[in-house]
């Protein structure tokens, strides 16, 4: 199974993603960051 996550820049999807996961995606506070 293959999921995505799509949003606006900045919405918080690498935050959902690391919740969701226990990952360490790069999550900053800049638009465009990951």
């Amino acid at each position: 199974m293959k999921i995505g996550i799509v949003g606006l820049p900045n919405v918080g999807k690498s935050t959902l993603f690391n919740a969701l996961t226990r990952a360490g995606a790069l999550a900053a506070n800049y638009p465009f960051a990951t």
